[in-house]
């Protein structure tokens, strides 16, 4: 499955943006360096069940184990000291960042009530695009009796891009679905 992508890629979407961009060289085309899959709890401080149930679901959507991101400084109207818990994230690259890209592109994406597309405002400046999703439902690998709470989660696409409208082009090439502004 990452296999596809990926091959669409060279086959497909670089000589496109080649054309397009009028690039020199082959190395000059954006490609994907990175996905981030990111979800903050800020419950967890107090609740270590919502940090291990969500730890185990960022697991099971992207295939990678989270990493569990601890706060910096104390913040007292939050009730956080240094060091305590509030979200995890996954970093995908290579094959996995592929596959999951495919996956959400595809399977996921289709499966948003009333979805028209995204936004194509959530780009960077210098080519990236973070997209919010509201519940983990929407995945096909999450089971709707297994959850204990609808928690939404950011997927951060990194391009080496270096404006907005290259990583615009790359992503629409790749197949996101982004709708008319």
């Amino acid at each position: 499955m990452a296999e596809q992508l990926k091959t669409f890629y060279t086959d497909k979407v670089i000589p496109k943006l080649m054309e397009q961009f009028e690039y020199g060289n082959i190395h000059q085309v954006p490609k994907l360096v990175k996905v981030t899959v990111n979800r903050g709890l800020g419950e967890a401080s107090q609740n270590a069940k919502a940090l291990e149930a969500s730890v185990a679901e960022l697991a099971t959507i992207t295939g990678q184990r989270p990493v569990v991101t601890r706060a910096k400084k104390a913040i007292a109207g939050f009730k956080i000291r240094q060091g305590m818990p509030v979200g995890a994230m996954v970093t995908l690259r290579s094959e996995r960042m592929y596959a999951f890209l495919n996956r959400l592109i595809n399977l996921t994406l289709p499966r948003i009530r009333d979805f028209r597309g995204v936004s194509g405002k959530s780009f960077d400046g210098r080519g990236n695009y973070t997209l919010g999703l509201r519940e983990q439902l929407i995945f096909p690998e999450i089971e709707y009796d297994k959850i204990d709470q609808i928690r939404g989660m950011d997927v951060t696409i990194v391009t080496s891009a270096s404006t907005d409208e290259e990583g615009r082009a790359l992503l629409k090439e790749l197949g996101m679905p982004f709708r008319e502004n």
